[in-house]
């Protein structure tokens, strides 16, 4: 973990213990060690469940030195939270089977004939990345009809599509590798990340706009080592540790004042051809949870 090393290097005396999980499970786990807490600092997730987590009281107040570094809109409330990378969503592909001609050019392509039984993607109910995809069809539904009807029939459609629900990152990249599937649904560093790997992944951004998620960072309330959790929370959104994870695990900075030609080619295109999806994120943060809901219990596999 990139993260974790270049810390610990330029902290000897800190060994960081990293626990990777889906951002839902994540929170759900911080929430059931409230009472005697195991995390120092909760890095990674929508900032939609971390906004939950706030309401919560799960979280500890801490406003770092580049917090002004960040838009308004990724701070937390009481600076309980703050954004440390904005993370696009994008239809990805095997470009060995798809080319990025023939790839589905926004959301609703996904739905056409062509793509039956060819779209697996991430388990929603574990996945924060999928709730935010579903989360703005649900909104794009009401902000046009005034109901979730819509949303959900969409939803339904897709899962009409879908060959699998698979439970974690590795195996969709697994299952995308071996062809069981030719699309999917996914944040754009991970397909980023494997095709450095030399896996035969591409994407494209859609066209009507995509949801850009705030990953955000967050002392854990009652932390164990609160000076140490601090220190990362400042690492972590310092240029050097922004400027290296764009350069070497493909994540999109947060801050907006570093120099556009201080960041690889990557990400200079995804700047130059990203169009933002004009999120509510306060009622995908209240509402969420009950759409995630009603779709396990009436849509998936219907």
């Amino acid at each position: 973990m990139l993260a974790e090393t270049t810390f610990e290097a330029a902290n000897p005396d800190v060994d960081v213990r990293w626990l990777d999980m889906g951002s839902q499970d994540a929170l759900d786990r911080i929430r059931s060690e409230r009472a005697n807490p195991q995390a120092d600092v909760w890095f990674g997730g929508p900032s939609t469940l971390f906004r939950r987590a706030a309401a919560d009281s799960l979280l500890d107040a801490y406003r770092p030195s580049w917090a002004a570094a960040v838009p308004a809109r990724a701070h937390g409330p009481d600076d309980l939270y703050f954004a440390a990378f904005e993370t696009p969503v994008v239809i990805a592909f095997n470009s060995d089977v798809v080319s990025r001609e023939t790839a589905p050019s926004d959301w609703d392509e996904v739905l056409e004939p062509r793509w039956t039984n060819q779209v697996i993607i991430r388990d929603p109910l574990a996945s924060g990345t999928m709730r935010t995809i579903f989360g703005m069809v649900i909104e794009r539904g009401l902000a046009a009809t005034g109901d979730t009807a819509w949303g959900f029939d969409w939803l339904r459609r897709l899962d009409g599509q879908t060959r699998e629900y698979v439970f974690n990152p590795a195996l969709l990249h697994q299952k995308l590798l071996r062809q069981e599937g030719s699309v999917t649904l996914w944040d754009l560093p991970d397909i980023l990340v494997e095709q450095d790997k030399g896996s035969p992944f591409d994407f494209v951004l859609p066209s009507s706009g995509t949801p850009v998620i705030e990953d955000a960072i967050a002392i854990v309330r009652g932390a164990r080592h609160p000076e140490v959790a601090r220190r990362f929370v400042e690492w972590v959104g310092s240029p050097e540790a922004q400027l290296l994870a764009a350069r070497e695990a493909f994540r999109l900075p947060a801050r907006g004042d570093l120099p556009l030609d201080s960041l690889p080619d990557w990400a200079r295109e995804v700047k130059a051809g990203l169009v933002v999806e004009d999120m509510d994120w306060e009622l995908l943060s209240e509402q969420g949870a009950g759409w995630m809901t009603y779709w396990d219990r009436n849509v998936r596999s219907r």
